[in-house]
């Protein structure tokens, strides 16, 4: 799939992918959604979108479990987050809700 995505100059932003036996799941933000999906299309990879939420926190502990307090207290459950570091030491988190339109009012 890498190679499939590089050929189409698809570079990754963020990601993950776990080997469950003879099968892989991958969950990716691309760096061009319309390119991703002709290139997974044309290898006939399935393939499943959904919207992320990005938000920078402060480096400070806690914040991350503030965030995710504030998701699960506004009724919004987490399907994926994906985690970076930025600058100034800012975590940067791309969160896949549930519920894409009360996770944006929960989280203002």
């Amino acid at each position: 799939m890498a190679a499939t995505l590089a050929r189409h100059h698809v570079a990754l932003k963020a990601g993950a992918a776990v080997s469950t036996g003879p099968r892989v799941v991958a969950r990716f933000v691309p760096s061009d959604i319309d390119a991703a999906r002709r290139a997974l299309e044309a290898a006939a990879v399935r393939f499943e979108e959904g919207d992320v939420i990005p938000v920078s926190l402060p480096p400070r502990p806690g914040e991350l479990a503030s965030l995710l307090t504030r998701l699960a207290n506004g009724g919004v459950g987490v399907r994926a987050l994906y985690l970076s570091s930025g600058a100034g030491g800012r975590l940067e988190v791309a969160v896949a809700p549930t519920n894409v339109a009360r996770a944006r009012l929960v989280l203002g």
